[in-house]
């Protein structure tokens, strides 16, 4: 790619953000060679969120069982750990090398251990003098305290060695914070004049406005959702406690060089509630860099302008894809079902689930199509058109590529992983299920595959690791007490490889299970978060 670039002068010309979208095109097309492992640099592996290591040797469907795979040890923390761990390979601190892990805690503590071994390398508080992690807002969806709850980002590219950036939340006597830290990967050290306090308004006479603008209120929102770095820029979504009102439907970005706020844009400024929380899956990016995820209840404008969207720019319950132009966010589609208010009103919104950019697709005849997929609370799987969302028809859904009706045993409050041409998903309560698309480039409606195994509230965000389709491992959380790790063989998930209760004695506990937590694989290890901790799982001495 490097000597393809220097040969062709006129690339200079092309836009930075054109450039990535070609390089990420490359690694969306099927079929084609892994890009060298660079680290879990970011939730569910990549910005499409597919959840899979391509670069994974070490783990094979014939050595991942009982007598040659378990715990290795357990990293613990000071608080529980809902943001997945990220990674970086043959990073050198204090002048070792070392493989890296990052930990993030709900009291507010970031960590750097050796991957292989364990050793603590560095840890940092977020707390400023004289602060507290946030307590959960008299709701239990955070508790007892809150932190880091979203997953962070790294980009290798900034600052001086590479940079962590995360969101946490505290308090103290003069009232609750936001921020957004950047940290040096190496030590620790806050980077580019960091923190940075999150405020913002947006025009709006919504929840919490005044003068003709909506309010962000720090105390009424959590960072739950994962964060996403997309051109050097990081972009933060904001969910609600329990509901609580008020509030709105923020996305916030920063340039990541600087810690400057780039763009706000509110999808609720003329209404309530509506905000972004996807079970803490990361929103998606395409290789255009535009975003995609699912909004939660909120005010939806039944009544739309003359292009097809929401007269006062109200998108509760919506499938969102955002542009990103010049780094501005804006509204370039959406899709919203047909009964879309009375979802809201029963809480059965879309946006308890995650969305995902599906590597583009071929039908038999040779016609590529570029996909997003997405789930929620009301069992049905919607695929959209990227080039053409659908909108919004008060009669049915039939302007969406394909709606599969009741696809889902249960509600979804996860996100789904794809390799192989097909896409898995883990319901409340239902095994994980894997639905292949067919020569139409649809899904088929009956599942290829299910597991064994029902998973309890929330279901499963699974993970997926091999380098080649003759070779995926598909892992799996189960939320109980203690916690399960799974792994099937993806290609039939009947067929379950390992789980962490087969050995005797309990060998493989590692801890309490943690809701929407997913498993993270890299060279030959998988790390689970815990209540109290990381367990961390490889091949046996």
């Amino acid at each position: 790619m490097k000597r393809t670039i220097a040969s062709l002068a006129w690339f200079c010309a092309i836009t930075l953000s054109t450039l990535l979208a070609l390089v990420v095109m490359q690694h969306e097309t099927v079929g084609g060679a892994p890009p060298p492992f660079k680290g879990v640099l970011t939730y569910h592996n990549d910005n499409l969120r597919t959840g899979r290591n391509p670069n994974e040797v070490m783990l094979t469907i014939s050595n991942v069982n009982s007598n040659t795979f378990g715990k290795l040890f357990v990293l613990r923390t000071d608080g529980r750990v809902d943001a997945q761990p990220l990674y970086v390979p043959h990073l050198t601190i204090a002048g070792i090398r070392h493989n890296v892990l990052y930990v993030a805690s709900e009291h507010g503590t970031v960590y750097a251990f050796d991957a292989d071994h364990g050793a603590l390398l560095w840890h940092r508080t977020t707390l400023g003098s004289g602060e507290r992690p946030s307590d959960n807002r008299g709701c239990a969806q955070v508790t007892p305290e809150i932190g880091v709850t979203s997953t962070p980002v790294i980009d290798l590219a900034a600052g001086a060695h590479g940079t962590i950036y995360l969101v946490a939340m505290s308090n103290a006597v003069g009232g609750y914070h936001q921020r957004l830290h950047a940290l040096d990967i190496t030590t620790g050290a806050e980077e580019f004049g960091g923190p940075r306090e999150i405020a913002a308004k947006y025009p709006g006479h919504g929840d919490n406005s005044r003068g003709g603008f909506v309010i962000f209120d720090p105390k009424q929102y959590k960072e739950r959702a994962s964060l996403l770095l997309l051109n050097h820029v990081i972009y933060t979504f904001w969910a609600s406690h329990c509901d609580f009102r008020p509030y709105t439907g923020w996305i916030i970005s920063y340039s990541g060089f600087t810690l400057a706020q780039q763009s706000v844009l509110n999808l609720t400024p003329n209404g309530n509630d509506g905000a972004i929380w996807a079970a803490g899956a990361g929103p998606a990016a395409d290789p255009s860099g535009n975003i995609y995820f699912l909004d939660a209840n909120g005010t939806f404008d039944t009544q739309l302008d003359k292009n097809g969207f929401p007269a006062n720019g109200d998108y509760g319950n919506a499938f969102m894809k955002l542009t990103t132009r010049m780094g501005k966010l804006a509204v370039a589609d959406y899709f919203n079902m047909y009964n879309t208010v009375h979802e809201s009103d029963v809480d059965e919104d879309l946006g308890s689930g995650g969305a995902m950019v599906v590597p583009t697709i071929t039908d038999s005849g040779g016609t590529l199509h570029q996909l997003v997929v997405g789930a929620g609370k009301d069992r049905n799987i919607y695929l959209a058109n990227r080039m053409n969302m659908g909108k919004f028809n008060p009669n049915n859904n039939h302007q969406i590529y394909q709606e599969v009706v009741g696809a889902l045993g249960g509600p979804t409050f996860s996100m789904p992983a794809f390799a192989n041409n097909r896409i898995y998903y883990g319901a409340v309560g239902e095994p994980l299920r894997a639905f292949s698309f067919n020569s139409r480039a649809t899904l088929n409606t009956t599942p290829q595959s299910v597991t064994s195994t029902r998973f309890p509230f929330p279901g499963a965000t699974p993970s997926i690791s091999g380098s080649t389709t003759s070779n995926l491992i598909l892992w799996a959380a189960a939320n109980t007490s203690p916690a399960v790790l799974h792994a099937y063989e993806a290609n039939n998930l009947a067929v379950e490889l390992y789980n962490s209760t087969q050995a005797s004695g309990g060998r493989d506990n590692f801890g309490n299970g943690n809701k929407f937590i997913t498993p993270m694989i890299a060279n030959g290890k998988v790390y689970v978060g815990t209540q109290t901790g990381v367990g961390v799982f490889g091949l046996l001495p």
